[in-house]
């Protein structure tokens, strides 16, 4: 690959934007949950909360509802990676927009292969790279400032690649062209995402405000097909996670972390405008 330069690596105004809204990113609910047990996550929970946070002494309710939080985060990660089946520790996966590395970590301890991180951030490599080397797993988890629509890695050097709430910032059809060329004959591809509702007309009010908030472009739920099939991916599996995902943000929306996104994730769900999917697809 050509040398890493942020020249190369962002390749236009809304990359740079977005790469800059995550270098400076120090949200808590991102920091506190990852503070729990030092699985930083970039992305949401799924399952019911357990109400007895709520209760009890109210000077440490606060800290009950982050690691409640972080729970159904790491739940979320566990289910994503479920879809992988039997994973090697010969074999090589890539998480395509990485954050601060939570699932490339978990991933590693699950199957024991070598794990690949890229980020447009900076601020996230780094901290991703530090966090490899305080568990001394530096040797096989690395992470890497590159652009997951062109990564510059070995077509056909991976068995896996996953997206964790990522997918919105890029071209699905460009994403998925260097995913295909990138997985092995027989690879999987799995993505957990929002999208919205090609159903009820366009982006709602509550998804635009979404991406309003992040900085990001939500696709239509039939983009992700359509861009699929262009591309030699077939769907195996395909599992709409949006009543699983609700009772994270009523409990978010209780916490200190709240950030005022919570009611329209909370509204678009509900409403039906906006699903939260995991596809899982076999490269053929």
């Amino acid at each position: 690959m050509t040398t890493t330069t942020v020249a190369n690596v962002l390749r236009s105004d809304y990359q740079k934007s977005v790469a800059s809204y995550w270098n400076n990113e120090k949200d808590p609910v991102n920091l506190l949950l990852g503070d729990v047990d030092g699985l930083y996550h970039h992305h949401y929970g799924i399952g019911d909360y357990d109400r007895s946070v709520l209760e009890g002494p109210e000077d440490t309710r606060d800290d009950r509802i982050i690691t409640e939080m972080h729970r159904l985060e790491t739940a979320q990660a566990k289910i994503l990676l479920d879809h992988f089946g039997d994973i090697s520790p010969a074999d090589r996966l890539l998480d395509a927009g990485c954050g601060r590395g939570g699932t490339s970590f978990m991933a590693h301890q699950r199957f024991g292969c070598q794990m690949d991180g890229v980020s447009i951030s900076e601020q996230q490599v780094e901290f991703a790279n530090d966090q490899a080397r305080q568990r001394g797993v530096a040797d096989k988890v690395r992470f890497h400032f590159r652009n997951m629509l062109d990564t510059g890695f070995e077509t056909g050097s991976h068995r896996g690649i996953w997206n964790n709430e990522s997918t919105m910032y890029v071209d699905l059809f460009q994403l998925f062209a260097e995913f295909s060329r990138l997985l092995e004959y027989g690879g999987r591809y799995v993505c957990i995402t929002g999208c919205y509702n090609d159903v009820t007309g366009g982006r709602s009010k509550a998804v635009s405000r979404i991406d309003e908030h992040y900085i990001c472009n939500i696709h239509p739920r039939s983009d992700y097909f359509k861009a699929l099939a262009a591309n030699n991916l077939v769907p195996i599996d395909v599992i709409d996670l949006t009543s699983h995902t609700i009772p994270y943000w009523e409990l978010r929306a209780k916490s200190s972390v709240a950030t005022g996104i919570e009611d329209p994730f909370l509204t678009a769900y509900r409403e039906g405008s906006f699903h939260y999917l995991l596809i899982a697809a076999d490269r053929v």
